[in-house]
């Protein structure tokens, strides 16, 4: 399978003037100081929490204009479309941004595990333990 992951030419993220993102879309995120924002994908039927990536505006145009999921990976330095590798593909039903337009919500139909270690979710295996009986 041939892999879609392109580096950036600097090896960071693309600045907004640099992406085909459209620009009213654009002018709304408010991105961290590196750039991008944190993208949750959630199973569109079943509102299953899949896991959380990071977009800068070129992932985000990518994801709007494909139909699939398109994350900067921040350990490698460049873009990478979910599945590529693994054939564990996201398509796209529906992108939103959150009330403070800091957090991007994509709903996806998820093929085969959401997560690297083959789990259906990244939340699946690290449960947190809760207190019992706390008052509320």
């Amino acid at each position: 399978m041939t892999s879609s992951r392109t580096p950036a030419p600097d090896a960071a993220p693309a600045s907004p003037a640099e992406s085909a993102l459209d620009p009213a879309i654009a002018a709304r995120l408010k991105r961290g100081a590196d750039g991008l924002v944190p993208a949750i994908a959630q199973q569109y039927d079943t509102g299953e929490v899949l896991m959380l990536g990071w977009m800068d505006d070129e992932a985000l145009h990518r994801t709007l204009t494909t139909g699939r999921c398109t994350y900067w990976s921040r350990s490698r330095q460049e873009y990478w479309v979910k599945g590529d590798t693994s054939g564990h593909i996201q398509l796209v039903k529906s992108v939103a941004l959150d009330c403070d337009a800091d957090t991007v919500l994509i709903q996806v139909d998820q093929v085969g595990a959401a997560c690297h270690t083959g789990d259906r979710t990244c939340f699946d295996a690290d449960v947190l333990a809760t207190e019992q009986g706390r008052d509320q």
